[in-house]
C-alpha cells in the first residue's frame, strides 16, 4: 500500500484528453493579454504585416508576436532565447500562441518596430489607467538617500567662500607683485613668463568674481551652502 500521494502514470491513456483551454483558468492573465491584443489597431500603431501581403512567404502575425512580448514583459522574461524556450514548454504560452514556436523571428520583430513599440507602451498605459489599475491620485515621497552626481568638492558654503576669497586675494597680490617685478627687470619687455602670469591673473580674477557671486546669491536666498551646477541639490546629514 502506497504511503505517499502519487500521480498518474505517464503511459496512462485518457478517453477524453483535456484541451489547452481546460488547463487555463477563466481569469488567467493570458486571457487578458489575448483580448487586449485583439482590441489593438496594429496597422495604426505601425506594425508591419498587420495586413498580409498577397505574395511571398507567410510570416508570423504581429498580434501573436505582441502576445508573446507582453507575456514576457509581465513575467520579467527579456531574453529572446528564453522566450523561444518558453514557447516549447510553457502551457500558458502554448494556449496564448496556439502552439506556435517562433525562433529568431522574436528578436527580429522587436528590431523592426521600435516606433510601434513606443506607441504600444503609451497605449498600454492609457488602457491600464482606464481600467482602474493606475489611479494616479497619490504621490509618495521616499526618504531614501542616494549619492547624487554632484561631487562633495562642488559644494560651496559661506565659510568656504570666505576662506577661498582670502586665498584668492593673496594669490592675486602675489601675481601682481610678480608682474611688477618682471616689468622692472625686463624694462617693459613681455616674455613668455610674463604672458603666462597675465593669463593666470585673469583666471584668478574670474574665480574671485564667481566666489563673490556665489556669496551674494546665498545671502539673497538665505541659504548657507549650495552645489555649483546643481542649484536644487542639498547636503543631507548621514552617517
Amino acid at each position: 500500500m502506497a504511503r505517499y500521494i502519487t500521480g498518474e502514470s505517464r503511459e496512462q491513456l485518457d478517453l477524453l484528453p483535456p484541451s489547452l483551454d481546460d488547463l487555463i483558468p477563466d481569469e488567467h492573465l493570458v486571457r487578458v493579454i489575448d483580448l487586449y491584443v485583439d482590441s489593438l489597431d496594429l496597422d495604426a500603431l505601425g506594425f508591419e504585416r498587420a495586413r498580409p501581403a498577397a505574395t511571398g512567404r507567410p510570416g508570423y502575425h504581429p498580434a501573436d508576436m505582441l502576445r508573446l512580448y507582453l507575456y514576457g514583459y509581465l513575467q520579467q522574461i527579456r531574453s529572446s532565447r528564453r522566450l523561444e524556450r518558453e514557447c516549447q514548454r510553457n502551457i500558458e504560452l502554448m494556449w496564448l500562441l496556439n502552439r506556435l514556436t517562433p525562433d529568431f523571428n522574436i528578436a527580429e520583430f522587436r528590431r523592426k518596430h521600435p516606433h510601434a513599440f513606443r506607441q504600444l507602451c503609451r497605449h498600454c498605459v492609457h488602457f491600464c489607467r482606464d481600467a482602474g489599475w493606475l489611479a494616479s491620485r497619490e504621490v509618495v515621497i521616499d526618504g531614501s538617500k542616494f549619492g547624487a552626481v554632484a561631487s562633495k568638492k562642488r559644494v560651496v558654503s559661506r565659510k568656504s567662500l570666505a576662506r577661498e576669497k582670502q586665498a584668492l586675494n593673496a594669490r592675486i597680490d602675489a601675481w601682481l607683485e610678480g608682474l611688477d617685478e618682471t616689468d622692472r627687470e625686463e624694462a617693459h619687455q613681455d616674455g613668455p613668463d610674463d604672458d603666462q602670469r597675465r593669463r593666470s591673473l585673469e583666471r584668478l580674477k574670474t574665480l574671485r568674481d564667481q566666489t563673490r557671486d556665489s556669496r551674494e546669491r546665498m545671502e539673497r536666498l538665505g541659504i548657507h551652502h549650495h552645489v555649483t551646477g546643481e542649484p536644487e541639490a542639498r547636503i543631507m546629514r548621514s552617517s
